[in-house]
């Protein structure tokens, strides 16, 4: 959020040097009475602060600057969740797949484990039930 107040400051600023070169017009000047008040030299230093601000992050951030980087960041956040959450969902479909649990069987999880136990070593798939000899 400092970033982008530093930077809606600094584009007044230049907007204010715009009007100074092409209207020679100080907007600053002309809210506060004259460039010397204090009020016009307090405006102009908050704008150099925010203007140097922007250049030492420029150096920092080796080329760029992020406006809204609290945002990125929890996009960011969310997005690394959701992956996450994706790879979990992905291991525990492949852990029911390769166990032979179909959730759209006839019987429960605890049916099947229980005649998983009862049975032989063999694999039990769906199809075996139907073809077991008795």
């Amino acid at each position: 959020m400092f970033t982008f107040i530093a930077f809606v400051l600094t584009i007044a600023g230049c907007v204010n040097w715009l009007l100074i070169g092409l209207l020679q017009y100080d907007f600053v000047a002309g809210i506060f009475g004259y460039q010397g008040s204090v009020f016009s030299r307090l405006i102009y230093i908050i704008i150099g602060a925010a203007a140097v601000f922007l250049v030492v992050k420029l150096f920092v951030d080796k080329g760029s600057i992020h406006v809204w980087g609290a945002k990125k960041k929890r996009l960011a956040k969310a997005k690394e969740e959701y992956a996450a959450m994706n790879v979990e969902a992905s291991k525990e479909q492949r852990r029911r797949k390769e166990s032979g649990y179909h959730e759209n069987s006839d019987y429960s999880r605890d049916d099947y484990e229980e005649r998983r136990d009862n049975h032989d070593d063999r694999q039990l798939s769906l199809f075996d039930e139907h073809f077991d000899d008795k």
